[in-house]
């Protein structure tokens, strides 16, 4: 009997040794140095992994360089690991990978890419109380939600749409507006504060048509507003839906202006609608990239290193520089002890500078407008702004 005991004793002393050898910390390396893992997520296939991956290496580049600086963290010499995710633009996806991040005790989060991503996978971070600094999800609901946990550093969407409602009245000289989303957060969320604005400018909408954010083919829609004869037609939604549309809108001979927002103002989307990109208007937090204070040599080490800027890119760095800087002044990377100094943190960075209001938005950002010239996005004017 006793000799059974002490069997079944040692063969669960073996198990549990065994257990814990596999759930060695996700904060010691292998040689046992100090790591710290931020999370990064973005739609890395499908329709929008351009700006997935622009999002990511934006990331890694702020890894990279803090790396070669050196990171000291109360008191220890600490490497940075990133851990990349793909949502697939997909909310239920945002939520097993978030859940996957959560499980793997990461630091932090950089992410998601979209609202309709960010949204629900920020109660996720939440329930765990990892931090989350999404650099381009910009629904209002994102932040309004009340999780201590979640950020941004870019302007929300009640700002944005505010500028482009207001623009299209007052500069563009729209009486007449229709309006499409792709019913996602971010989309749907950006064209009902440009109807309010536009609407409060004085402006008439005589439609407002839905799509989806996995659309081609618009014929159907524009051949509705063509006949309400708008002077401009807003896009609430992404490029890869946004430059099709501008081109069918042109066969179709709708003569109207087209206009969106962040979405749209894209390097893919005059790469996709060609011609039919000139004299697109379009908006995007934050000021242009070459009067952001680090812009310029930013632009040149990432166009150098991975290619041409989508939008996202410097939002990415910054996002990780930030949570990085608030762990150094914790002097802890656990979230719970870095969490209050990024709340009060204020830094400059290579988009400007970044602090956080109550909500987790950020304080004084801007919205520039631009406009394709020749192939290429040219800034008009910037409003707002620290």
């Amino acid at each position: 009997m006793k000799s059974s005991l002490l069997i079944k004793f040692l063969l669960l002393a073996l198990s549990v040794g065994l257990a814990a050898c596999g759930k060695e910390s996700p904060q010691t390396g292998a040689d046992g140095e100090q790591v710290v893992r931020i999370g990064s997520v973005a739609p890395l296939t499908g329709p929008q992994s351009h700006l997935g991956k622009d999002n990511e290496n934006g990331a890694r580049m702020a890894i990279d360089d803090l790396n070669a600086r050196g990171v000291t963290i109360g008191g220890k010499k600490v490497k940075l690991e990133l851990i990349s995710e793909d949502d697939q633009t997909d909310p239920k996806t945002a939520t097993i990978v978030a859940q996957k991040l959560v499980d793997q005790k990461v630091n932090g989060v950089v992410g998601h890419l979209n609202s309709g991503t960010s949204i629900p996978a920020s109660k996720i971070y939440a329930d765990a109380g990892i931090p989350q600094i999404s650099p381009s999800a910009t629904a209002i609901a994102y932040t309004a939600q009340g999780f201590k946990t979640a950020f941004r550093v870019m302007t929300n969407d009640l700002q944005q749409g505010k500028v482009l409602g207001e623009y299209a009245v007052k500069k563009m000289g729209a009486k007449k507006i229709a309006i499409i989303d792709d019913r996602t957060a971010y989309g749907q969320g950006l064209a009902d504060e440009y109807e309010k604005a536009a609407k409060a400018a004085g402006a008439k909408i005589v439609a407002r048509e839905y799509t989806t954010d996995r659309s081609t083919d618009f014929l159907a829609i524009l051949t509705t507003i063509k006949g309400k004869k708008p002077d401009v037609v807003f896009y609430g939604g992404m490029d890869v839906q946004g430059a099709p549309m501008v081109k069918q809108m042109h066969s179709l001979g709708l003569q109207a202006k087209f206009l969106g927002g962040d979405g749209i103002q894209m390097a893919e989307f005059v790469k996709i609608a060609a011609t039919s990109a000139e004299d697109v208007t379009a908006s995007s937090p934050g000021l242009p990239i070459d009067k952001m204070p680090g812009g310029k040599e930013f632009n040149e080490r990432f166009t150098a290193k991975y290619g041409k800027i989508q939008n996202y890119a410097p939002y990415a760095y910054d996002a990780v520089m930030i949570m990085v800087a608030a762990m150094e002044k914790a002097g802890s990377a656990e979230p719970a002890k870095y969490l209050p100094e990024l709340a009060k943190i204020t830094y400059q960075g290579v988009t400007g500078p970044i602090s956080f209001d109550e909500k987790g938005d950020i304080k004084g950002g801007a919205v520039t407008l631009y406009r394709v010239h020749n192939g290429e996005w040219e800034a008009l004017e910037t409003m707002g702004g620290n």
